[in-house]
């Protein structure tokens, strides 16, 4: 029988060790690259969620109809029954004034004065606050109590507010009219504005994790907030969106145009669901349909925006009427006609619905009715 004396023993084991090492050092050098090879980027991710090619070109082929409500809803569908039970108006009122109240606390005047002001102005202007109240809604969608989630909520509220305050600036989309009232940079100037926003991005992170939650999850948090609002969110939208005014529809499609507002519109309403879901306490299961869910009543709500935006007036909707067609944005009602477009909305409210199967019919009534609120809005 062989047999392996000290010294050849220690030598095996040095070699050993350095394979070990080596196989370490390279599988190390080489997991970022397979990482980015086998995850689909987010762009291809949002738009497997959203429409495939085939049902773009289905849904332009496919003639107008015109059905009944009543006739587009399953019979014994959860969402359907306790959209119909559910009080919206008391439960959006008493949200809003919760999330008006906590940002209210969470900018007090000081010091510089003119900023503090500016960043009042702005958040504390009549609005919707749809964003923070998706995100608490969410959280207890999964379980979770709504003081847990106002740090996040108001959070999503500060960035949302950042990006309508560089919208209007002169240099992006040239607006007066923000919310009924003069917006920020007409009031205080464009140096103000700009570092009112600023400040209000800075604050947004700095305010979200006052949250009483794990530290891993906190993280995780902070990273969905900060991937919506760069180059995979935010910008990214409205850079291409500024890129792609004036172009000839016939060098676009319903691809581009969703790019554009699946980053711009729909990605911090769906990462105001997200947060929601995440401080709540969510599965992984959970937190992805939330976010399909989000992702389906992001781009709704973009699309009734651009609706609004042909056929209502700057009295009724509280800024420019008007303004996409002059700058010669790209909008849906421009791509697909505004009854193809009134189309897709009720096609985005049915996959909206589809993604709340599962939850409690109880819990789940404030997403199907804010769902609905969205589709139906005047303004």
């Amino acid at each position: 029988m062989f047999h392996f004396d000290e010294m050849d023993a220690q030598t095996l084991l040095l070699y050993f060790s350095l394979l070990i090492l080596s196989l370490n050092f390279f599988f190390q050098s080489i997991k970022p690259k397979l990482s980015r090879l086998l995850q689909p980027s987010l762009e291809t991710r949002v738009k497997a969620a959203l429409l495939s090619r085939k049902e773009v070109v289905e849904f332009l082929d496919s003639s107008v109809v015109k059905q009944e409500d009543d006739e587009e809803e399953d019979e014994g569908d959860v969402s359907t029954i306790s959209s119909s039970t559910f009080e919206f108006d008391p439960y959006m009122t008493s949200k809003a004034e919760s999330v008006n109240k906590a940002l209210d606390e969470a900018i007090p005047m000081g010091e510089p004065l003119k900023i503090h002001e500016a960043m009042r102005y702005a958040i504390l202007a009549a609005g919707k606050r749809v964003r923070p109240i998706l995100c608490l809604a969410s959280c207890e969608l999964v379980g979770g109590e709504e003081n847990a989630a106002m740090p996040a909520a108001c959070a999503v509220e500060m960035i949302h507010t950042m990006s309508l305050i560089k919208d209007d600036l002169p240099c992006m989309d040239n607006d007066d009219v923000r919310r009924g009232k003069p917006t920020t940079h007409k009031v205080y100037g464009e140096g103000v504005a700009i570092l009112s926003g600023g400040a209000l991005l800075s604050l947004a992170f700095e305010h979200m994790t006052t949250a009483e939650i794990s530290s891993d999850r906190m993280v995780w948090s902070v990273r969905e907030l900060a991937r919506s609002i760069g180059t995979k969110g935010l910008v990214a939208g409205q850079a291409m969106d500024i890129s792609s005014e004036g172009l000839d529809l016939n060098e676009v499609g319903l691809e581009h145009l969703e790019f554009i507002h699946v980053h711009k519109t729909a990605v911090l309403l769906e990462t105001a669901a997200v947060l929601g879901a995440i401080i709540g306490g969510g599965s992984d299961e959970e937190i992805e349909n939330v976010r399909k869910f989000a992702r389906c009543i992001g781009l709704l709500f973009q699309v009734v925006d651009d609706i609004l935006d042909e056929t209502k007036s700057t009295a009724e909707l509280g800024k420019t009427a008007g303004k996409d067609q002059i700058a010669g944005k790209l909008t849906y009602p421009k791509l697909l006609g505004l009854e193809k477009s009134k189309e897709f909305v009720k096609k985005l409210t049915r996959d909206a619905r589809q993604h709340l199967q599962g939850f409690s019919s109880e819990k789940v009534a404030p997403l199907v009715a804010l769902t609905d609120f969205i589709a139906n809005r005047n303004k």
